[in-house]
């Protein structure tokens, strides 16, 4: 026994782990005995940095943003200082102004969305990276010039605030049936329509808009994605209350015979389906690493739990509980990884980031469903572990809970996306 000790004390002493101490609480690269091919100093410092900002600056406010439905206006400031908005839409440097941190990838994306979702709020997450993470990559990498410099550019350091409007009350995840219209009227179009389930739609100052500018019937090849100002005169915002995700902002935006500018004009639908790709890889992190809270939150509780004169964790049933959703968690964790690194070596070999995202269509579209499940599972587990306390607002066990849909449906949902990338993936396109 005192040789087994004296082997513990002595492993001890010569790794490090960052973060938790709790099994399964952060990836396995935080601890220093578990190599990996995808993470450098750089990611780590990196790392450090965001865990900083969000266990100071976000973790101690979130109960007061959900409550107030809004995020204030200097936490965003703070997210451009710190490097989080510029890395979640790829940090083009003529935008950001600012040089990329040494040893920038696609990782430092992963590591925002991982890190942030620490702070097991989907509202927090979504009105502050979630909204900007999809409204604004379309613009910031593809629009004109004058776009970039007067919208991109205020939005990344949080001066401005942006949404992507594609869903509608009748067309969620089938984006060919659009009904909102852009027709043209000399150098404008004139753009009639609803959108709902507008995240940050509430405060958004922009709306990188899904619109049809082809004749009706056109499908998917007549939708264009067009900026369009709140400021403009027919546009009007209401909020939606839903079951979780609150402090994103959620909203309805209506068009009026709004007059938008040609000039606005960011691109055709296939810059909005590179941009599911990135969503819905962003969705799968956030998902997971709510999954990886509730294990931890479980662990934690099954340690201390004492029921029939024992601890849960002396459970078999409990035990099985818990490897199995760690099982479900690290598997999930591993297949973003390496779906992540394909995209890494794409733009290392001189491409841009975005393009092989058409590619990974399938395999986003399968890791998004992988993830929400896992997040499904280990949500359900957790609160069975907890009992009745998990019944009972005022713990982020019944909070995450809440937050199940939001992420299964958004983005596309699970049945949608299983059978798109059974289609794609029949069709060659892997």
């Amino acid at each position: 026994e005192e040789e087994e000790e004296e082997e513990e004390e002595e492993e001890e002493t010569t790794h490090t782990v960052f973060g938790s101490k709790t099994p399964f609480a952060e990836p396995k690269w935080y601890d220093s005995r578990n190599k990996s091919p995808y993470y450098t100093d750089d990611h780590r410092a990196f790392r450090n940095q965001i865990r900083k900002f969000v266990d100071e600056e976000i973790i101690p406010h979130v109960e007061d943003w959900e409550l107030k439905n809004a995020i204030p206006r200097e936490i965003y400031v703070r997210a451009y200082e710190v490097g989080m908005i510029p890395a979640v839409i790829g940090w083009p440097e003529e935008v950001v102004g600012r040089k990329r941190p040494k040893g920038f990838d696609g990782y430092f994306a992963f590591i925002c969305f991982d890190e942030l979702s620490r702070c097991a709020s989907g509202g927090v997450v979504w009105g502050l990276v979630g909204g900007l993470g999809i409204g604004l990559p379309p613009v910031a990498h593809f629009g004109n010039e004058e776009i970039k410099k007067t919208v991109a550019g205020p939005c990344l350091r949080g001066e401005k605030r942006i949404a992507l409007a594609v869903s509608e009350p009748t067309a969620g995840s089938d984006v060919a049936n659009l009904k909102t219209t852009a027709q043209e009227d000399g150098d404008y179009y004139i753009v009639n329509g609803l959108k709902k389930w507008i995240t940050c739609g509430l405060f958004a100052d922009y709306f990188t808009t899904a619109v049809r500018t082809g004749e009706e019937g056109s499908g998917m090849m007549g939708v264009s994605l067009l900026l369009i100002e709140k400021s403009r005169k027919g546009v009007s915002v209401r909020p939606m209350d839903c079951m979780g995700v609150k402090g994103s902002g959620t909203a309805y935006v209506e068009f009026d015979d709004v007059k938008v500018p040609k000039a606005n004009l960011i691109g055709d639908v296939t810059i909005l389906l590179r941009n599911f790709v990135t969503e819905r890889l962003g969705l799968a992190v956030q998902a997971n690493r709510f999954a990886r809270e509730a294990l931890r939150l479980s662990i934690e509780h099954i340690r201390k739990r004492k029921v029939f004169g024992k601890t849960l964790e002396k459970q078999p049933v409990v035990r099985y509980k818990i490897a199995t959703m760690a099982r479900m968690v690290e598997t999930t964790h591993a297949f973003l990884e390496a779906l992540c690194y394909r995209i890494v070596v794409e733009e290392k070999d001189g491409g841009n980031w975005l393009e092989p995202l058409l590619r990974l269509g399938a395999e986003a579209a399968l890791a998004k469903v992988q993830a929400t499940r896992t997040f499904e599972h280990c949500a359900r587990e957790a609160a069975h572990l907890y009992g009745g306390n998990a019944y009972v607002k005022g713990n982020r066990v019944e909070h995450l809970y809440r937050q199940v849909l939001s992420l299964a449906i958004p983005g596309g949902s699970e049945d949608v996306m299983v059978d798109a990338a059974a289609r794609l993936s029949l069709k060659g396109k892997l």
